[in-house]
Parts: structure tokens; sequence; C-alpha cells
């Protein structure tokens, strides 16, 4: 009885903290790809270490994943990149793409250059 009562109180206090669903402030105004939709990888990166992402539109990364690199950030941004993990993990799944800082990854196989310059938009940065 006791913990049934508190339950919605506790669901009230929770789902604030949630980023889901919820449009996130915008790390750049504009980003470096490959071509006008950044639908091709500029890059392949290796993770040099773990990274613990502080919110939904960063992915987690382990030290020696491979990540494929779709975009660069430009302006106040540029120390963030996007791209997508690639591992067993997802199995069947497609892997999320999200942004992680430059510092933890090297390049190891140049695919792209990335010459086109694209407006970011709200959706570059939304939760889901």
């Amino acid at each position: 009885m006791f913990a049934t009562s508190y339950l919605p109180l506790l669901v009230c206090v929770l789902l604030p903290l949630s980023d889901a669903g919820r449009q996130m402030p915008k790390l750049s105004d504009k980003k470096r790809c490959a071509d006008s939709d950044c639908s091709n990888p500029i890059l392949i990166a290796r993770a040099l270490q773990d990274y613990y992402p502080g919110d939904c539109r960063f992915i987690p990364i382990r030290q020696g994943q491979l990540i494929y690199v779709y975009a660069m950030l430009m302006g106040r941004g540029n120390l963030f990149w996007a791209g997508s993990v690639q591992d067993s993990y997802y199995g069947q799944q497609e892997a999320r793409i999200g942004h992680f800082p430059s510092s933890v990854v090297e390049e190891t196989h140049a695919l792209m250059p990335a010459t086109t310059e694209v407006v970011a938009t709200k959706w570059d940065f939304y939760c889901y």
C-alpha cells in the first residue's frame, strides 16, 4: 500500500528528467558533410577511449569501436562529429546516429572529402 501510493508522485518527478521526444539546444548552425543530405560517410574512426554521453544528442562509445563519421559540426560545435557506432550490440537493428567529441576518436580511413557545407536543422539535435 505504501509503495503504490507514492508511485504517481515518483512518475511526476522522473518524467521531466527524460530527454526523449523533445528538442535539445543546437550544438552548431552548420556542418560539413560529403554530400547535401549527409548520407555518405566521410571517414572511419576508432574510439581511443570510452565515452558516456551527457544527454540524448550523443551516442555512447566504447574504446576500440569503429565509428562511421557522417558530419563534422562547424563554428561553436567544431569539437563534435556526428556518426554511427558499428557494433554487434545493435544486432539486426539499424545503428543510431548521434554526436560525440572528436577528441575521443582517431581517424583510420578517409572515405570522402567533407566539402559540402550544410545548415543544421532542429532535427539534427532532436531526442527520440
